[in-house]
């Protein structure tokens, strides 16, 4: 199995996640569905469904959140420096619109774009890697060509 780069933010997020779904979320979803089966006939009792749905869901995530941390490869940015590569804090400047944005490349379970956590396989990590501060980057986005101009790259 390969291994999945992590940061210890990401892996510790997972962890939480996990810890939440077995000790609060599973024992939630037990109750109810014992709470619906009393209700009586199973085959009209949308209470019930809508509870297994649920569990099914919860014991799906329980298995993949299990799995993922197991192949986890925890990397720590701050022992890095030196060009873009994973960990990377990395400040961007929008060569057409001035616009500047700051982005952590991670792996791809803790990637949250809204959160300034980009994905490594994304388009704009993959074309930063191996780029250095004033390094211009060529971008093939889903909504065209982007310029990027590299300022600042930084570990921590």
């Amino acid at each position: 199995m390969e291994k999945i780069p992590m940061t210890r933010a990401g892996a510790q997020a997972l962890e939480t996640e996990l810890k939440h779904l077995k000790t609060v979320e599973r024992p939630a979803i037990i109750k109810a569905i014992a709470e619906a089966r009393e209700h009586g006939d199973l085959s009209e009792n949308a209470e019930y469904h809508s509870a297994k749905e649920k569990q099914s869901f919860i014991e799906g995530r329980v298995k993949e959140l299990e799995g993922v941390i197991s192949l986890a490869d925890v990397i720590d940015p701050a022992k890095m420096s030196g060009a873009i590569k994973f960990g990377a804090t990395v400040t961007l400047v929008d060569e057409d619109t001035d616009e500047e944005k700051t982005y952590q490349i991670v792996g791809e379970y803790e990637a949250n774009i809204e959160k300034g956590l980009l994905n490594i396989k994304s388009p704009i990590a993959r074309a930063l890697i191996g780029k250095e501060e004033g390094d211009s980057v060529e971008v093939r986005t889903p909504g065209g060509e982007k310029s990027y101009e590299v300022l600042k790259i930084s570990y921590s």
